[in-house]
């Protein structure tokens, strides 16, 4: 597998699994109609995305940048998506990985996850592992499709 930058022509690809990951309604805090075009801001022109490239095409999306401007912009911030077909297969492990590596040597100091929805499990564990702390929880805030309202962690370590 081969993480690389994305470039124009990965966006629909991208936007298939950012969909496909939406659907599920129990990870990221993005309406199901959630438009196309607020995607490519969202993932082309504020921060860096990147693809993770197999065999079988695109499997896993991140986008890295600050996580506030100004006086906040010491401290990266990334949104990670799998395609939902590719999970177990140690792609989410490798773009976190990846994506604490391209924070080091654009300089920020820590990264910070604003809004990991306590319920996604898998989620939770690996950045755990990767040595991130819960330092905070948001008593539900996010509205799980299954499960109604449940907590979400905000979650923080240093480079």
């Amino acid at each position: 597998m081969d993480i690389r930058k994305a470039t124009a022509s990965d966006f629909d690809a991208m936007w298939a699994i950012f969909r496909a990951v939406i659907a599920g309604g129990d990870a990221l805090p993005f309406p199901d109609d959630f438009a196309p075009e607020t995607f490519r801001a969202h993932w082309f022109a504020i921060q860096t995305p990147y693809v993770a490239e197999a065999a079988d095409g695109i499997v896993g999306i991140y986008k890295l940048g600050a996580n506030y401007p100004g006086p906040g912009a010491h401290v990266a911030s990334a949104t990670y998506a799998v395609d939902p077909q590719a999970q177990g297969r140690g792609i989410g492990r490798a773009l976190v990985l990846h994506s604490l590596s391209q924070a080091r040597a654009a300089g920020f100091v820590a990264m910070q996850f604003n809004y990991v929805v306590a319920t996604n499990a898998p989620a939770v564990v690996l950045y755990r592992k990767l040595g991130f702390d819960i330092v905070g929880t948001l008593p539900g805030a996010f509205r799980h499709r299954r499960l109604g309202p449940v907590d979400v962690h905000v979650m923080f370590r240093r480079l």
